[in-house]
């Protein structure tokens, strides 16, 4: 591993630990019994917004996770799509980038493609 894929790594593994010490986000879901129906409906919104929350945590920490496993791999740094090299600017720009820029900028056109693992615009 090079010093650069090091350096790396310990960024992905510092965002890892920053991503998953805020679990708290999950406590916001409990559903607590309120009698007023417009608390009610705030409670809703509220565990709404902590699901998407924690959704979206859940997102980055696969992406963290996958991205640490291609240093390892030997795989860092080339696109999963059409396996050419991602640009080092967009790898310091998302180090867990798992698309070039192009076929980044494609799966984005994809309306199926927008809730999978290769958006990064959400993570970011």
């Amino acid at each position: 591993m090079t010093a650069d894929f090091k350096a790396t790594r310990k960024i992905l593994e510092a965002k890892l630990k920053q991503a998953t010490s805020g679990r708290a986000i999950g406590d916001s879901i409990r559903i607590n019994q309120v009698a007023d129906p417009l608390d009610m409906t705030q409670e809703a919104a509220a565990r709404d917004v902590a699901v998407q929350l924690l959704d979206r945590e859940s997102a980055l920490v696969r992406r963290l996770r996958s991205a640490i496993d291609r240093i390892d791999d030997g795989f860092y740094g080339v696109c999963l799509r059409c396996e050419e090299d991602i640009a080092p600017k967009r790898l310091k720009a998302i180090p867990w980038a798992e698309l070039c820029i192009g076929c980044q900028e494609k799966a984005d056109q994809m309306p199926s493609q927008r809730t999978h693992t290769f958006g990064d615009a959400e993570a970011a």
